[in-house]
């Protein structure tokens, strides 16, 4: 195909604001681990499918399957889908309390 630019699982995005590698962002409505660390308005690189072990709100319980959200004021992962951004599903049993969880993202914007 003359028009395929990527597979898109790995984004270069301008980085909204100072990144460390191995967290969440959301860049617009595109969610994603930094793969690196990035400062505000330089290059970031978005890893959009995969499992990840990310920060999660403590006193949440996931069960596998669960839908989860991007918590943008928090900056964690929630179960909470009023006003955050929906980003994928829990992957494991998280206890609560427990401070992070095991999360699929499969690159869909939702």
């Amino acid at each position: 195909m003359k028009n395929y630019i990527q597979a898109g699982e790995n984004l270069t995005l301008t980085a909204p604001a100072d990144v460390a590698g191995g967290v969440g962002v959301l860049v617009g409505t595109i969610f994603g681990v930094a793969q690196g660390d990035a400062v505000a308005g330089g290059d970031l690189v978005l890893v959009r499918r995969g499992v990840f072990e990310l920060a999660k709100t403590s006193a949440q319980a996931w069960t596998v399957g669960a839908k989860l959200y991007w918590d943008d004021a928090a900056m964690v992962i929630t179960t909470t889908g009023t006003g955050n951004t929906a980003i994928g599903a829990a992957v494991a049993v998280a206890a609560n309390p427990s401070a992070t969880g095991l999360v699929l993202l499969d690159g869909t914007i939702r």
